[in-house]
């Protein structure tokens, strides 16, 4: 299993390995175990954090296979070196890191490529005074500093988001509230027009009513709302507006569409869950969090295999593609014809 976060995620400084190690759970979104993770470098000095990736550390017979597709994604040409990163493992005194034989392989496939790999990290674990070494220099080592001191736990900080303690505590936040809503749901969406397809007007005013039950705090929506709001993100100019809402990105606009998006996602039966797990991924890739938005476009195109928006964010995210980049999905939307109303209007308190 495999996570990438595009280029626009917090600071990580490159030059520093203790310092990187600790910074991984704020960088990729939740502490890393029995994983690789590989840091590409871009700019001038190549000391800028480009693509990183994230994945399982493979079975020795499955080495070559993990290692060349963890390279591949690193054959743009757009980094000038890597760093690995190896989490997981116990290392015997006196001896190399473990996983050594892995390093190998996968610096092997990446000089295949052009992309030397500047350093080769070993942590036994992501905590305040794990141990770590470097697998080229016997005297590259010491102990790590506290993950929360890290430059890019400050700036996690700032726009008030948590680097969750695994992968599996961040997914379990798309898990649905209940399987036997979920089931009513479908039941009802299944003896409707294939979507239900309300006119603008009315689907404007069911996303509306979706951002002022969550303002009021009155929990999870009923079933009709729910229905309701799945025919209403059908349209697609309901679908751009909604995308406009994530730019500019970590404001309390953005902020409060997620939580909405997060909600649908738990309330709403396949296929029609896709629609608010696609909004709910390009709402958090565009703040940088390749992670999550990664899970939430896996989650839509669980929903929907064949929905072409969830599968072309999930292809750029997957090459490391920087937020900015694709920003003009959510730009090129026209809130002010579709619904009267700006996205900064969102920030006021006013009704979507």
């Amino acid at each position: 299993m495999t996570t990438a976060t595009p280029a626009g995620h917090p600071p990580a400084d490159l030059r520093n390995p203790a310092q990187l190690l600790a910074a991984l759970p704020y960088v990729i979104g939740f502490r890393p175990a029995r994983s690789v993770v590989l840091i590409g470098h871009q700019g001038p000095a190549g000391q800028e954090p480009g693509l990183i990736l994230r994945g399982d550390l493979p079975r020795r017979e499955h080495r070559a296979y993990q290692a060349q597709a963890l390279a591949a994604r690193f054959a743009t040409g757009l980094h000038t070196g890597v760093t690995l990163a190896i989490v997981g493992g116990r290392r015997r005194p006196g001896s190399a890191p473990p996983h050594a034989g892995f390093v190998d392989v996968l610096t092997k496939e990446l000089a295949v490529l052009g992309v030397p790999v500047r350093h080769a990290l070993w942590a036994a674990k992501i905590q305040e005074g794990a141990r770590w070494r470097c697998y080229a220099r016997t005297d590259c080592g010491g102990e790590l500093p506290d993950p929360r001191t890290t430059v890019a736990a400050a700036a996690a900080t700032e726009r008030g988001t948590v680097a969750f303690d695994s992968r599996d505590e961040l997914e379990a936040l798309l898990s649905p509230r209940s399987p036997e809503a979920l089931a009513r749901r479908s039941a009802v969406l299944s003896r409707l027009p294939c979507p239900p397809c309300p006119d603008l007007n009315e689907a404007a005013s069911a996303i509306r009513a979706e951002f002022e039950r969550h303002r009021r705090g009155e929990g999870p929506p009923t079933d009709e709302e729910a229905v309701t709001a799945a025919g209403a993100l059908t349209l697609p100019e309901i679908r751009d507006v909604c995308l406009a809402m994530a730019v500019p990105p970590e404001t309390s606009a953005a902020r409060e569409a997620e939580r909405v998006w997060l909600t649908l996602v738990r309330e709403l039966p396949a296929p029609e869950r896709a629609e608010p797990a696609v909004l709910l991924g390009f709402t958090a890739y565009m703040r940088g969090d390749g992670a999550f938005a990664g899970m939430a476009l896996e989650n839509a195109l669980a929903a929907n295999p064949d929905h072409v928006l969830a599968r072309l964010l999930k292809t750029v995210l997957d090459r490391g593609t920087p937020p900015q980049v694709i920003r003009g999905l959510a730009a090129a939307a026209d809130p002010v014809a579709t619904l009267g109303l700006e996205p900064a209007d969102f920030d006021t308190g006013q009704a979507l």
